[in-house]
Protein backbone atom coordinates (compact mmCIF):
# COMPACT_ATOMS: atom_id res chain seq x y z
CA UNK A 1 0.00 0.00 0.00
CA UNK A 2 1.30 3.31 -0.31
CA UNK A 3 3.31 4.82 2.51
CA UNK A 4 0.42 6.39 4.95
CA UNK A 5 3.25 7.91 7.34
CA UNK A 6 4.04 10.33 3.91
CA UNK A 7 2.00 13.53 3.82
CA UNK A 8 0.54 14.69 0.32
CA UNK A 9 3.53 17.38 0.79
CA UNK A 10 6.28 14.65 0.95
CA UNK A 11 4.86 12.13 -1.66
CA UNK A 12 5.03 15.17 -4.14
CA UNK A 13 8.34 16.50 -3.67
CA UNK A 14 9.45 12.44 -3.11
CA UNK A 15 8.32 11.72 -7.20
CA UNK A 16 8.52 15.24 -8.54
CA UNK A 17 9.46 15.26 -11.91
CA UNK A 18 13.00 16.38 -13.25
CA UNK A 19 12.58 18.33 -16.29
CA UNK A 20 15.28 18.77 -18.91
CA UNK A 21 15.26 21.51 -21.06
CA UNK A 22 17.00 22.95 -24.62
CA UNK A 23 20.37 24.67 -23.92
CA UNK A 24 19.12 27.47 -25.51
CA UNK A 25 15.52 27.22 -23.35
CA UNK A 26 14.64 31.11 -22.13
CA UNK A 27 11.62 29.68 -20.20
CA UNK A 28 11.62 27.99 -16.91
CA UNK A 29 9.12 27.07 -14.55
CA UNK A 30 8.20 29.60 -12.29
CA UNK A 31 5.92 27.69 -9.66
CA UNK A 32 4.48 23.80 -9.49
CA UNK A 33 1.57 22.91 -8.04
CA UNK A 34 0.49 19.38 -6.65
CA UNK A 35 -3.07 17.64 -6.18
CA UNK A 36 -2.73 14.39 -4.81
CA UNK A 37 -5.60 11.85 -5.52
CA UNK A 38 -6.57 8.89 -3.79
CA UNK A 39 -9.82 8.25 -5.12
CA UNK A 40 -10.82 8.94 -8.93
CA UNK A 41 -11.61 12.68 -9.72
CA UNK A 42 -12.05 15.42 -11.92
CA UNK A 43 -8.15 17.80 -11.96
CA UNK A 44 -8.66 21.20 -10.92
CA UNK A 45 -6.10 22.64 -13.25
CA UNK A 46 -6.77 20.42 -16.05
CA UNK A 47 -9.82 19.41 -18.52
CA UNK A 48 -8.48 15.45 -17.76
CA UNK A 49 -10.38 13.05 -15.35
CA UNK A 50 -8.13 11.68 -12.78
CA UNK A 51 -8.44 7.26 -12.48
CA UNK A 52 -5.35 6.63 -9.70
CA UNK A 53 -3.53 2.89 -10.59
CA UNK A 54 -4.10 1.27 -7.28
CA UNK A 55 -2.72 3.54 -5.55
CA UNK A 56 -2.04 7.10 -4.91
CA UNK A 57 -1.85 10.05 -8.41
CA UNK A 58 0.10 12.59 -8.15
CA UNK A 59 -0.67 15.74 -10.49
CA UNK A 60 1.55 18.41 -10.72
CA UNK A 61 0.77 21.49 -12.52
CA UNK A 62 3.95 23.65 -13.83
CA UNK A 63 3.56 27.49 -14.71
CA UNK A 64 5.73 29.23 -17.00
CA UNK A 65 5.09 33.02 -17.49
CA UNK A 66 5.88 32.39 -21.36
CA UNK A 67 5.83 30.16 -24.01
CA UNK A 68 7.54 30.85 -26.78
CA UNK A 69 3.96 31.44 -28.52
CA UNK A 70 2.15 33.66 -25.62
CA UNK A 71 2.28 34.81 -21.79
CA UNK A 72 0.79 32.20 -19.70
CA UNK A 73 1.72 28.24 -19.42
CA UNK A 74 0.31 25.69 -17.59
CA UNK A 75 1.62 22.31 -18.69
CA UNK A 76 0.95 18.98 -16.02
CA UNK A 77 2.76 15.69 -15.30
CA UNK A 78 0.62 12.77 -13.71
CA UNK A 79 2.81 10.11 -11.49
CA UNK A 80 0.23 7.12 -10.96
CA UNK A 81 1.48 5.36 -7.46
CA UNK A 82 0.96 1.33 -7.46
CA UNK A 83 -0.63 -0.17 -4.12
CA UNK A 84 3.03 -0.32 -2.99
CA UNK A 85 4.04 3.44 -3.89
CA UNK A 86 5.96 2.31 -6.37
CA UNK A 87 5.78 4.58 -9.81
CA UNK A 88 3.58 2.41 -12.35
CA UNK A 89 2.61 5.27 -14.59
CA UNK A 90 3.60 8.60 -16.04
CA UNK A 91 1.34 10.79 -18.18
CA UNK A 92 2.12 13.82 -19.27
CA UNK A 93 0.81 17.24 -21.44
CA UNK A 94 1.57 17.77 -25.02
CA UNK A 95 -0.51 20.36 -26.96
CA UNK A 96 -3.63 19.78 -24.82
CA UNK A 97 -3.36 15.76 -25.14
CA UNK A 98 -2.47 13.50 -21.84
CA UNK A 99 0.21 11.35 -23.36
CA UNK A 100 2.16 8.52 -21.81
CA UNK A 101 5.92 9.16 -20.90
CA UNK A 102 7.50 5.66 -21.73
CA UNK A 103 10.75 4.49 -22.84
CA UNK A 104 11.64 1.05 -21.05
CA UNK A 105 9.14 -1.40 -18.53
CA UNK A 106 6.66 1.04 -19.47
CA UNK A 107 8.37 4.21 -17.41
CA UNK A 108 10.18 6.92 -19.01
CA UNK A 109 13.76 7.36 -17.74
CA UNK A 110 14.10 7.28 -13.99
CA UNK A 111 16.17 8.77 -11.52
CA UNK A 112 15.40 6.83 -8.06
CA UNK A 113 11.64 7.47 -7.98
CA UNK A 114 11.53 10.38 -9.81
CA UNK A 115 10.48 10.61 -13.95
CA UNK A 116 12.88 12.40 -16.68
CA UNK A 117 11.37 14.00 -18.85
CA UNK A 118 12.50 16.35 -22.10
CA UNK A 119 11.03 19.30 -22.40
CA UNK A 120 10.08 20.81 -25.70
CA UNK A 121 11.92 24.11 -26.65
CA UNK A 122 9.78 27.28 -26.31
CA UNK A 123 6.87 24.99 -25.99
CA UNK A 124 7.12 23.13 -23.10
CA UNK A 125 5.52 19.95 -24.11
CA UNK A 126 6.50 16.67 -22.64
CA UNK A 127 8.41 13.74 -24.11
CA UNK A 128 10.16 10.59 -22.41
CA UNK A 129 12.72 10.50 -25.38
CA UNK A 130 14.44 13.41 -26.37
CA UNK A 131 15.41 11.93 -29.53
CA UNK A 132 11.95 11.16 -31.27
CA UNK A 133 11.48 14.75 -30.10
CA UNK A 134 13.87 15.72 -32.19
CA UNK A 135 13.12 13.35 -34.99
CA UNK A 136 8.96 13.91 -34.76
CA UNK A 137 9.40 17.57 -33.94
CA UNK A 138 12.22 19.25 -35.61
CA UNK A 139 10.90 21.37 -38.04
CA UNK A 140 8.03 22.50 -35.89
CA UNK A 141 9.55 23.23 -32.96
CA UNK A 142 12.22 25.60 -35.00
CA UNK A 143 9.25 27.24 -37.13
CA UNK A 144 7.57 27.61 -33.55
CA UNK A 145 10.61 29.47 -31.83
CA UNK A 146 11.55 31.82 -34.56
CA UNK A 147 8.62 32.74 -37.23
CA UNK A 148 6.17 31.94 -34.88
CA UNK A 149 7.23 33.71 -32.09
CA UNK A 150 4.42 35.83 -29.88
CA UNK A 151 2.02 34.77 -32.81
CA UNK A 152 -0.68 34.47 -29.67
CA UNK A 153 0.59 37.24 -27.54
CA UNK A 154 -1.66 36.89 -23.98
CA UNK A 155 -2.95 33.79 -23.68
CA UNK A 156 -7.05 33.41 -22.92
CA UNK A 157 -8.21 30.02 -23.58
CA UNK A 158 -7.66 28.93 -20.00
CA UNK A 159 -9.65 28.49 -16.62
CA UNK A 160 -7.89 32.00 -15.30
CA UNK A 161 -9.14 34.01 -17.89
CA UNK A 162 -12.23 32.38 -18.86
CA UNK A 163 -13.11 32.68 -15.19
CA UNK A 164 -12.45 36.54 -15.44
CA UNK A 165 -9.71 36.19 -12.91
CA UNK A 166 -7.43 38.72 -15.44
CA UNK A 167 -8.01 41.15 -18.17
CA UNK A 168 -5.63 41.94 -21.22
CA UNK A 169 -5.73 45.46 -22.98
CA UNK A 170 -4.83 45.58 -26.48
CA UNK A 171 -1.00 47.25 -26.12
CA UNK A 172 -0.43 44.56 -23.38
CA UNK A 173 -0.74 42.03 -26.24
CA UNK A 174 1.58 43.84 -28.46
CA UNK A 175 4.02 44.37 -25.74
CA UNK A 176 4.12 40.82 -25.31
CA UNK A 177 4.53 39.46 -28.57
CA UNK A 178 7.21 42.27 -28.97
CA UNK A 179 9.12 39.96 -26.01
CA UNK A 180 8.62 36.86 -27.33
CA UNK A 181 9.65 38.17 -30.46
CA UNK A 182 12.91 39.25 -29.15
CA UNK A 183 13.10 36.26 -27.77
CA UNK A 184 13.31 34.20 -30.89
CA UNK A 185 16.15 31.35 -30.69
CA UNK A 186 17.32 28.21 -32.42
CA UNK A 187 16.71 25.17 -30.17
CA UNK A 188 19.69 23.09 -29.93
CA UNK A 189 17.90 20.11 -29.23
CA UNK A 190 20.39 19.58 -26.47
CA UNK A 191 19.23 17.89 -23.36
CA UNK A 192 22.96 16.77 -21.36
CA UNK A 193 23.37 19.53 -19.55
CA UNK A 194 20.13 19.55 -16.95
CA UNK A 195 19.11 23.53 -16.21
CA UNK A 196 18.06 24.02 -12.76
CA UNK A 197 14.76 24.70 -12.05
CA UNK A 198 14.47 25.73 -8.78
CA UNK A 199 10.20 26.82 -8.65
CA UNK A 200 8.31 26.47 -5.84
CA UNK A 201 6.43 23.17 -5.13
CA UNK A 202 3.11 24.50 -3.92
CA UNK A 203 -0.29 22.96 -3.10
CA UNK A 204 -2.40 23.84 -6.76
CA UNK A 205 -4.82 25.97 -4.80
CA UNK A 206 -2.04 28.10 -3.72
CA UNK A 207 -1.05 28.02 -7.47
CA UNK A 208 -4.23 29.12 -8.51
CA UNK A 209 -4.30 32.01 -6.37
CA UNK A 210 -0.81 33.19 -7.35
CA UNK A 211 -1.12 32.85 -11.13
CA UNK A 212 -3.79 35.21 -11.75
CA UNK A 213 -1.49 37.98 -9.68
CA UNK A 214 1.69 37.04 -11.73
CA UNK A 215 -0.10 37.30 -14.78
CA UNK A 216 -1.18 40.42 -14.22
CA UNK A 217 2.17 41.91 -12.74
CA UNK A 218 4.05 40.60 -15.73
CA UNK A 219 1.84 42.45 -18.14
CA UNK A 220 2.34 45.29 -16.00
CA UNK A 221 6.07 45.16 -15.95
CA UNK A 222 5.79 45.06 -19.70
CA UNK A 223 5.27 48.97 -20.04
CA UNK A 224 8.61 48.87 -18.83
CA UNK A 225 10.82 46.73 -19.54
CA UNK A 226 10.24 46.78 -23.00
CA UNK A 227 11.54 49.11 -25.68
CA UNK A 228 7.93 49.89 -27.69
CA UNK A 229 5.94 53.00 -29.61
CA UNK A 230 4.74 55.25 -26.63
CA UNK A 231 2.80 57.39 -29.16
CA UNK A 232 1.70 57.45 -32.32
CA UNK A 233 0.93 61.32 -34.12
CA UNK A 234 -0.96 61.84 -37.13
CA UNK A 235 -1.59 65.04 -39.25
CA UNK A 236 -5.23 65.27 -40.85
CA UNK A 237 -5.26 66.44 -44.19
CA UNK A 238 -3.71 65.00 -47.25
CA UNK A 239 -2.94 62.30 -44.54
CA UNK A 240 -6.37 61.08 -43.45
CA UNK A 241 -8.14 63.44 -45.66
CA UNK A 242 -8.59 64.13 -49.25
CA UNK A 243 -8.25 67.77 -49.45
CA UNK A 244 -8.98 68.06 -52.94
CA UNK A 245 -12.92 66.70 -51.73
CA UNK A 246 -12.70 69.70 -48.92
CA UNK A 247 -16.10 71.97 -49.00
CA UNK A 248 -15.60 74.94 -46.98
CA UNK A 249 -18.50 76.98 -45.21
CA UNK A 250 -18.78 80.34 -47.87
CA UNK A 251 -16.70 82.79 -46.30
CA UNK A 252 -15.17 80.60 -43.68
CA UNK A 253 -12.09 78.45 -43.71
CA UNK A 254 -13.79 75.75 -42.02
CA UNK A 255 -13.70 72.74 -43.50
CA UNK A 256 -17.88 71.29 -44.09
CA UNK A 257 -17.29 67.72 -45.11
CA UNK A 258 -14.28 65.46 -46.75
CA UNK A 259 -13.68 62.82 -47.88
CA UNK A 260 -11.59 59.93 -46.28
CA UNK A 261 -8.47 58.91 -48.53
CA UNK A 262 -8.37 55.10 -48.92
CA UNK A 263 -7.47 53.06 -45.99
CA UNK A 264 -7.80 55.95 -43.17
CA UNK A 265 -10.28 54.11 -41.33
CA UNK A 266 -9.21 50.63 -41.13
CA UNK A 267 -5.61 51.75 -40.95
CA UNK A 268 -6.94 53.78 -37.42
CA UNK A 269 -9.13 50.70 -36.44
CA UNK A 270 -5.89 48.48 -36.95
CA UNK A 271 -3.90 50.83 -35.04
CA UNK A 272 -6.42 50.95 -32.08
CA UNK A 273 -6.75 47.41 -32.10
CA UNK A 274 -3.12 47.01 -31.73
CA UNK A 275 -3.28 49.40 -28.44
CA UNK A 276 -1.38 52.43 -29.82
CA UNK A 277 -2.09 55.74 -28.29
CA UNK A 278 -3.10 58.23 -31.11
CA UNK A 279 -2.83 62.34 -31.05
CA UNK A 280 -4.25 63.82 -33.93
CA UNK A 281 -1.58 67.46 -34.56
CA UNK A 282 -2.90 69.02 -36.88
CA UNK A 283 -2.86 72.94 -38.91
CA UNK A 284 -6.84 74.55 -38.93
CA UNK A 285 -9.54 75.54 -36.49
CA UNK A 286 -11.09 73.30 -34.42
CA UNK A 287 -14.10 72.52 -36.16
CA UNK A 288 -12.91 71.42 -39.16
CA UNK A 289 -11.44 68.49 -37.60
CA UNK A 290 -14.55 67.57 -35.23
CA UNK A 291 -16.31 67.87 -38.69
CA UNK A 292 -14.25 66.07 -40.87
CA UNK A 293 -13.53 63.17 -38.63
CA UNK A 294 -16.51 63.14 -36.70
CA UNK A 295 -18.65 62.98 -40.21
CA UNK A 296 -16.57 59.43 -40.21
CA UNK A 297 -16.76 58.43 -37.10
CA UNK A 298 -12.69 58.88 -36.00
CA UNK A 299 -12.50 61.76 -33.98
CA UNK A 300 -13.51 59.86 -31.34
CA UNK A 301 -10.72 57.23 -32.07
CA UNK A 302 -7.57 59.42 -30.91
CA UNK A 303 -6.77 59.92 -27.35
CA UNK A 304 -6.06 63.66 -27.99
CA UNK A 305 -6.41 66.28 -30.59
CA UNK A 306 -3.77 69.02 -30.98
CA UNK A 307 -4.74 71.90 -32.95
CA UNK A 308 -2.83 74.65 -34.17
CA UNK A 309 -6.73 76.98 -33.00
CA UNK A 310 -5.83 75.78 -29.77
CA UNK A 311 -2.41 75.52 -29.23
CA UNK A 312 -1.54 79.62 -30.86
CA UNK A 313 1.25 77.89 -33.03
CA UNK A 314 1.51 76.16 -36.70
CA UNK A 315 3.47 73.10 -37.23
CA UNK A 316 6.91 73.29 -37.57
CA UNK A 317 6.72 74.52 -34.27
CA UNK A 318 8.25 72.92 -31.36
CA UNK A 319 4.66 74.29 -29.57
CA UNK A 320 2.60 71.94 -31.39
CA UNK A 321 5.15 68.93 -30.89
CA UNK A 322 5.67 69.84 -27.08
CA UNK A 323 1.57 70.26 -26.41
CA UNK A 324 0.92 66.55 -27.98
CA UNK A 325 3.91 65.09 -25.97
CA UNK A 326 2.39 66.56 -23.09
CA UNK A 327 -1.02 65.14 -23.83
CA UNK A 328 0.26 61.67 -24.47
CA UNK A 329 1.43 61.85 -20.70
CA UNK A 330 5.08 62.13 -22.21
CA UNK A 331 8.33 63.96 -22.28
CA UNK A 332 11.35 65.00 -23.93
CA UNK A 333 12.51 61.91 -22.92
CA UNK A 334 10.44 60.31 -24.76
CA UNK A 335 11.02 61.33 -28.45
CA UNK A 336 12.65 58.39 -29.70
CA UNK A 337 9.73 56.17 -28.53
CA UNK A 338 7.12 58.34 -30.69
CA UNK A 339 6.33 58.95 -34.32
CA UNK A 340 4.89 61.44 -36.50
CA UNK A 341 2.67 60.71 -39.44
CA UNK A 342 2.08 63.64 -42.16
CA UNK A 343 2.17 64.69 -45.83
CA UNK A 344 3.87 67.82 -45.43
CA UNK A 345 7.68 67.77 -45.55
CA UNK A 346 7.99 71.69 -44.62
CA UNK A 347 5.42 71.40 -41.55
CA UNK A 348 5.13 67.51 -40.57
CA UNK A 349 8.52 66.04 -41.01
CA UNK A 350 10.42 69.18 -40.09
CA UNK A 351 9.06 69.77 -37.10
CA UNK A 352 9.02 66.19 -35.72
CA UNK A 353 13.00 66.05 -36.82
CA UNK A 354 13.30 69.39 -35.12
CA UNK A 355 12.09 67.72 -31.80
CA UNK A 356 13.74 64.42 -32.39
CA UNK A 357 10.28 62.78 -33.31
CA UNK A 358 10.84 59.85 -35.42
CA UNK A 359 9.34 60.99 -38.87
CA UNK A 360 7.12 59.01 -41.60
CA UNK A 361 5.88 61.00 -44.34
CA UNK A 362 3.27 59.72 -46.27
CA UNK A 363 3.76 60.30 -50.17
CA UNK A 364 1.07 60.27 -52.15
CA UNK A 365 -0.53 63.44 -53.54
CA UNK A 366 1.29 66.45 -55.88
CA UNK A 367 -0.33 69.20 -54.14
CA UNK A 368 2.76 69.41 -51.56
CA UNK A 369 6.98 68.84 -52.48
CA UNK A 370 7.86 65.43 -52.44
CA UNK A 371 11.35 66.52 -52.49
CA UNK A 372 13.07 67.12 -48.95
CA UNK A 373 14.00 71.22 -49.53
CA UNK A 374 16.32 70.92 -46.49
CA UNK A 375 18.18 68.32 -44.42
CA UNK A 376 15.57 68.93 -41.49
CA UNK A 377 12.70 67.98 -44.10
CA UNK A 378 14.12 64.57 -44.88
CA UNK A 379 11.66 61.89 -43.45
CA UNK A 380 12.97 59.04 -41.17
CA UNK A 381 10.66 56.23 -43.57
CA UNK A 382 8.20 57.28 -45.81
CA UNK A 383 4.95 55.56 -46.81
CA UNK A 384 3.13 55.65 -49.87
CA UNK A 385 -0.70 53.93 -48.66
CA UNK A 386 -1.74 54.14 -45.55
CA UNK A 387 -2.20 50.57 -45.52
CA UNK A 388 1.58 49.88 -44.75
CA UNK A 389 1.73 52.19 -41.69
CA UNK A 390 0.45 49.61 -39.38
CA UNK A 391 3.43 46.86 -40.12
CA UNK A 392 5.91 49.95 -40.77
CA UNK A 393 5.22 50.69 -36.93
CA UNK A 394 5.22 46.94 -35.93
CA UNK A 395 9.08 46.76 -37.70
CA UNK A 396 10.51 50.34 -36.22
CA UNK A 397 9.35 48.60 -32.85
CA UNK A 398 11.12 45.48 -33.22
CA UNK A 399 14.36 47.24 -34.03
CA UNK A 400 14.29 48.90 -30.61
CA UNK A 401 16.92 48.08 -28.47
CA UNK A 402 15.06 44.51 -26.61
CA UNK A 403 15.13 45.07 -22.86
CA UNK A 404 15.25 42.20 -20.57
CA UNK A 405 12.25 42.02 -17.85
CA UNK A 406 13.22 44.07 -15.11
CA UNK A 407 10.73 42.95 -12.77
CA UNK A 408 11.51 41.40 -9.81
CA UNK A 409 10.95 37.37 -9.74
CA UNK A 410 8.46 36.91 -7.00
CA UNK A 411 8.40 33.33 -7.03
CA UNK A 412 12.20 33.25 -6.35
CA UNK A 413 12.13 35.72 -3.35
CA UNK A 414 8.87 33.57 -1.78
CA UNK A 415 10.86 29.70 -2.85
Amino acid sequence: MTNPALSDRDMAERHRPILRFDGREPYLPVRIGYTVFREPGQSLSSKFAIEPRGGATIEYAIYYDWDIGHLYDLEHVWVHLDAHGAVAVVEASAHGRREPMMRKAGLPLMEGVRPVLFVEPGKHAHWADPEAMRAEAHERLVACCDGLAGHEAVHRGNLFHEAGAYSVLPHQDRLARLKMQGDRFEPSFDFSTPKTADAPLVPWNDLAQFVPQRVASVMAALEYDIAHLKAIFLDCGDTLVDEGTEIKRPGTDVVVTAELIEGASATLAALRAAGHKLILVADGPRETFSNILGQHGLWDQFDAHVISEDVGALKPSARMFDTALLQAGLTRADVRHVVMVGNNLERDIAGANGVGIASVFFSWSDRRSRVPAAPLQTPDYVITALAQLPGLLESIELAMPFRAPAYIDQAQQEA
